[in-house]
């Protein structure tokens, strides 16, 4: 008897040690594919975000205009790090972004039991769930991420790190139990669900049909990457407007004369009566030069740093 009870205790706590360390794996993974692949884009990162919140008057005095003309005005005006403005936020950001992001599909794929042939209604189902967990989490940093990225120089700059953006928010817009930290937060779960769901579903049925096709083991990294880029682009260019709209609302503090919007519904059809269609696929062309190779290199770096932390066994 006392024999059977110690081998279930060690067998528990063989599975609990195999759970915590597998999660961890995960979550060292993502970390670490996120940190290297929005670093490797931050320069079209923020000019994407300088096109999303540009008005149509700023468009006409042709402030930020073409993709090589603006990233060389912010040469002129910023300097080399002025591509990284709020690179430090967006790194700490997505860090924890992409590590629970990446962990809790690996754990939704295990609920919903998802094979390799599975129906990719499936796939999209575990990403949409992992995207709204991931950005339920982190959203506040994304926020300051952006205010950061967004504010200019001198007169024009506002806040002046990461701390002090977050103070003067609580500060100024109603403190935390007003939901100053979380604004913008509606259109953003809109848009992440398809988002992150349509990146997975994407990914994983092209990686799976074509690398089941090659017999040649050293195309394997170059064809997760094309699978990664084209997972990207897609998932991108069908949310898109709901991440301007997200921009723009989280921009209200920052820019309230611009971004009067009283909610999600507002926004699209204010930006659609004064700027047109157009207006809500603002940046989309620097956003796809951005998206494709960040998802090609977060998948592949997630799946190499795993495949490297199970077979150390660390």
């Amino acid at each position: 008897m006392g024999d059977a009870q110690a081998m279930s205790v060690s067998e528990e706590k063989s599975l609990w040690d195999r759970f915590t360390s597998n999660q961890v794996k995960h979550l060292i993974a993502g970390g670490v594919a996120g940190g290297v692949s929005r670093t490797s884009v931050s320069p079209f990162e923020r000019l994407k975000i300088l096109y999303q919140i540009q008005t149509e008057n700023e468009i006409n005095r042709k402030k930020f205009k073409g993709i090589i003309p603006s990233l060389m005005k912010i040469w002129k005006e910023e300097g080399f790090l002025g591509y990284y403005k709020g690179n430090g936020t967006n790194v700490v950001r997505i860090v924890p972004y992409m590590a629970v992001q990446f962990a809790a599909y690996e754990e939704y794929k295990q609920l919903l039991r998802i094979a390799n042939d599975c129906n990719p209604i499936w796939r999209l189902c575990a990403g949409a769930m992992a995207g709204i967990t991931s950005v339920t989490v982190t959203y506040p940093l994304d926020l300051v991420r952006t205010r950061l990225s967004a504010q200019g120089e001198g007169p024009d700059r506002k806040y002046k790190n990461i701390q002090h953006c977050f103070r003067t928010i609580l500060k100024e817009e109603g403190g935390f139990w007003r939901g100053c930290l979380y604004r913008g937060l509606s259109p953003t779960l809109m848009g992440i669900a398809p988002y992150v769901g349509l990146n997975f579903a994407v990914y994983e049925t092209l990686k799976v049909y074509f690398l089941s096709q090659s017999q040649d083991t050293r195309q394997s990294i170059p064809l997760r990457l094309g699978c990664g880029a084209v997972a990207g682009a897609t998932a991108q260019s069908i949310t898109y407007p709901l991440d301007v709209v997200r921009r723009r609302t989280q921009m209200k503090g920052l820019l309230s004369d611009k971004f009067a919007y009283n909610s999600t519904y507002h926004a699209f059809s204010t930006i659609v009566q004064q700027e047109g269609i157009k207006g809500l696929y603002k940046g989309m062309t620097t956003n796809l030069l951005k998206v494709a190779p960040s998802i090609a290199v977060a998948f592949v770096t997630y799946e190499t740093v795993k495949q490297y932390l199970y077979f150390t066994g660390t």
